[in-house]
This record gives C-alpha cells, sequence and structure tokens, in this order.
C-alpha cells in the first residue's frame, strides 16, 4: 500500500475524498460543482469518494441536478449519502442507492470504549461515571466522547458520578429517592422541600424530571423482575424498601403524570409553578378520580369481601332461593323493563338553563378541549329527570358536528364534568331542536342563556 496515500488519508489531507455539510450547501450550484469534479480521475487512490452529510437538507433543485450523475455514474467515482431522515429523501434517489442502517451503540460497548480510551489516555474514572456517560449518549459514541471530553476539561483527577451528574445538571439520587419517598407517603411539605432543594442547586427542571420518570420506571422494573443494572447494593436495598410501599399500578399512575407533566412544561414559561403544582397532585391519595390502591380503605376490597360473606350467609340460611318459574321471569322482565330509559315527552319537558352549564363549557376550554368546547357554546343544558342532563342545540345538524359529540371520550368528559357538578353520576342527553315543541320551548329558554350574545357560530346535533 502507497506510504503517501496512507498519511494522507489518516491526516484528512486526500484530495480523493471530499466531504459536503448539506446542511450549509444546499444549492444547486453546490451540486453543480460536485458534478464538475466527477469527470476527474483519483490521484492516489482507487476512487473519488465523494461524501455529502445531512443529504436530506438539499433543495429540491439540488436534488434534481443530483439525480442526473446517480444515474450514469463515472466508474472511478462513489458518493456516500449520509442522513438521519431518508424518509425525507425523494423516491428517486432512494431508488438509485443501497441503504445500510445503523442500529445505536448499545451502553455496554460504549462503556467498554470508553473504558479504553481512559485505560489508553490514563484518565481514572469510575464504573457508575461511565455508565451514566453511556446512558446520556443515547447510543452515539460521538456524544459519549464529547461528554468524557468536558469532563476533563473540569480539571479534576478522578471522573465520579457526580461530576459527571453535576456537569450535565442532573439531581443525585439521594433527592430523587426522596421526592419519590415522599410522593409514596403523600408528604407535600416534604416533597416540595427537596424539590426546592435541587432548583437552588441550579439543576434543571427537564432533567430532574426526567431522572424522576426513570426512577419510577426502576423501581416498577425491579417490582417486577428483582432485576436491575446500573445500582449499586445500597441503591437497590433502597429500591427495594421503596417498592414493598407503593403496588405496580400507583408507579403506573405517577408515571403517567409525570409524562404529561413532561408535554406542558414544553409550552409553558412557568415551569417551576407546574412542576410544583403536578408535585402537589402527586401527593394526593385520590389522583382525577382514581382511587390510591395502597390505602385499604380506598380498593373496596373490604368492602367487596364483607357483601360476598353476606351473600353466602344469606343462601346458607335459605333467604336467597333460585327459581325458574314464569312468575319469576315475568318478574324479572318486568324490572328490566322498567330499568329502561322512559323516551322523553317533549310536550311535559320545562326547559330551564342549568346554571354551571357556562362554567363547564369553561372548563373544556381550559382543558385545550377547543373542538368539544366550541360545538358546545350556544347549547342550552336543561334537567331531563334526576338521573339525566339533556342538551339542547337550537339550530340544524351535520354530521360531522354530530360525529364529533358522539364521540366516546367526549361523552364520557361531559358526563363527568356534569356529575361533579351535580353531586352524583348523571347521564347527558343529545336533544334534537327539530320537534316543533322542544324548539318553542328552546326559545322560550333563550333568554336565559347567558352565552348567546357571544357572536360566535353554533353547530347543533341532533341524536
Amino acid at each position: 500500500m502507497n506510504v503517501r496515500f496512507v498519511k494522507q488519508l489518516f491526516h484528512g489531507s486526500l484530495t480523493d475524498i471530499v466531504e459536503m455539510d448539506a446542511a450549509s450547501n444546499n444549492s444547486v450550484d453546490d451540486i453543480r460543482a460536485i458534478r464538475d469534479e466527477v469527470n476527474f480521475l483519483p490521484t492516489l487512490a482507487k476512487y473519488r469518494v465523494y461524501i455529502i452529510d445531512e443529504v436530506h437538507m438539499l433543495s429540491t433543485g439540488a436534488f434534481n441536478a443530483l439525480l442526473k450523475t446517480l444515474e450514469e455514474p463515472p466508474s472511478h467515482v462513489k458518493f456516500i449519502l449520509a442522513t438521519t431522515e431518508p424518509q425525507k429523501l425523494p423516491a428517486t434517489i432512494l431508488s438509485r442507492c443501497q441503504r445500510f442502517d445503523f442500529k445505536k451503540i448499545s451502553n455496554s460497548d460504549i462503556s467498554r470504549r470508553l473504558q479504553y480510551v481512559c485505560d489508553e489516555s490514563k484518565i481514572e474514572i469510575t464504573k457508575e461515571a461511565l455508565n451514566i456517560i453511556s446512558i446520556l449518549a443515547e447510543g452515539a459514541m460521538r456524544d459519549a466522547l464529547s461528554i468524557l471530553e468536558r469532563c476533563l476539561q473540569e480539571g479534576s483527577e478522578k471522573i465520579d458520578e457526580d461530576l459527571v451528574k453535576d456537569l450535565v445538571g442532573i439531581p443525585k439520587l439521594t433527592f430523587i429517592s426522596q421526592i419519590i419517598q415522599a410522593i409514596i407517603e403523600s408528604d407535600i411539605e416534604k416533597t416540595i422541600k427537596a424539590v426546592e432543594v435541587v432548583i437552588q442547586e441550579g439543576k434543571d427542571l427537564n432533567n430532574l424530571l426526567w431522572e424522576l420518570i426513570k426512577y419510577t420506571k426502576d423501581i416498577l422494573v425491579w417490582k417486577t423482575t428483582q432485576k436491575l443494572e446500573i445500582y449499586n447494593q445500597e441503591e437497590l436495598k433502597q429500591i427495594a424498601n421503596i417498592s414493598e410501599k407503593i403496588s405496580k399500578e400507583r408507579l403506573l399512575q405517577i408515571i403517567y403524570i409525570l409524562s404529561e407533566l413532561e408535554n406542558d412544561m414544553k409550552w409553558s414559561s412557568q415551569k417551576a409553578v407546574l412542576f410544583e403544582v403536578a408535585m402537589i397532585k402527586l401527593c394526593q391519595p385520590v389522583i382525577e378520580g382514581v382511587k390510591d390502591i395502597n390505602t385499604p380503605n380506598s380498593t373496596g376490597i373490604e368492602e367487596l369481601k364483607s357483601r360476598i360473606t353476606q351473600l353466602e350467609r344469606k343462601i346458607a340460611q335459605g333467604n336467597i332461593q333460585a327459581s325458574n318459574t314464569p312468575e319469576k321471569t315475568k318478574n324479572t322482565s318486568q324490572k328490566e323493563k322498567e330499568l329502561k330509559p322512559e323516551p322523553i315527552d317533549f310536550s311535559k319537558l320545562n326547559i330551564e338553563q342549568l346554571e354551571f352549564w357556562p362554567k363547564i363549557i369553561n372548563q373544556l376550554k381550559e382543558d385545550r378541549k377547543m373542538l368539544l368546547a366550541t360545538n358546545l357554546m350556544g347549547t342550552i343544558a336543561t334537567l331531563v329527570n334526576e338521573m339525566t342532563v339533556g342538551i339542547v342545540f337550537q339550530n340544524g345538524l351535520t354530521p360531522f358536528v354530530k360525529g364529533i359529540m358522539e364521540r366516546p371520550e367526549n361523552i364520557q368528559e361531559i358526563e363527568r364534568l356534569v356529575s361533579m357538578e351535580c353531586g352524583k353520576p348523571m347521564r347527558i342527553k343529545l336533544l334534537d331542536n327539530q320537534d316543533d315543541i322542544l324548539k318553542q320551548k328552546a326559545k322560550e329558554a333563550e333568554d336565559q342563556n347567558p352565552i348567546k350574545d357571544l357572536g360566535i357560530p353554533v353547530n347543533e346535533i341532533e341524536e
């Protein structure tokens, strides 16, 4: 092999290898310059190689200019197109390429390579620090080496776990464990104090949230498999202790709420406020109507056992008898008939706007359910019976809007808000205003509608 060729290759001075960054050189002229050069033969190497990085950033005109060369490339020319988003490349380009998909490097491979680099460079580093850097790199060796280089710039004689976490703004595991422990104990004061300490140390809230989700997930994994790799014995003992105090369902609930918080924080300028509110929410025994299964009295299991015991006792005493007689069947059919909802007699319906209805519409707006709230503007909510609230739509309907309102998630959300206002489970009924009697009664109640003068077009829904 030519010594001159090898030296130029490793020093990056070989003219037969041309690298272009398409992110900053993405015009037609840049591609035309390459197209004019491909006719020249290589000087030392067997091929002239053009490496186009971030190729998906090329403009449409640049792709068209490159296409002709790719269709009929000279025999001494090779193109390497590198991208992280192949779906953005035109099909005409992809069809003329051999595709090689590179997978992320595993954490263990990154850790071993970093250990080799540190050994060769006489750098002292702990195993825990290697694990953290490998995780933070997310499969990219270049990012792992960049983090290692930043750690070296701190001037420390030894790179340990605390140094890496301080450098990237990750809170120490002690604080993470304290916050999760306080949440499990429903200790709001302790939770807020632990969060404030982390914030005062200048840690990033996004990193703190990521650590909380990850730690909660690891507790769930330990509770399920009794295996975790990246923790020492003392930390595993602490995780095992926490896992005994909490159920899998509660852990999933915490992860779900923290994930929602992560999405909300992306669009908020008051991240600290959102974070502390979420911590208070997590400390509540009951979250969003879901009972905490760690509280014996809230699960209903004891109550269920008691009811089963009572039924067994009645059966043993002969107080409950099974019978297939026609009379029994008749009574059962009659009861089932009584349970069926009766049709609404519009002539007897007294339409009066419920006071809390505008509040419910505003709540839907605050919850970012604008499509649902918009279609409810101008409607009248009235009490049909003790268990049903009717929503009267005052104009004609379109199938599109009807489809929106009849979605199960929309019905459930409205029934949930109505039930909260009424203080008991309620159903909703979508009332079509095509009936003449209902139309007249709705007109009489229109003056009582506080949102009729907002000037917003209203879509009506029939059932």
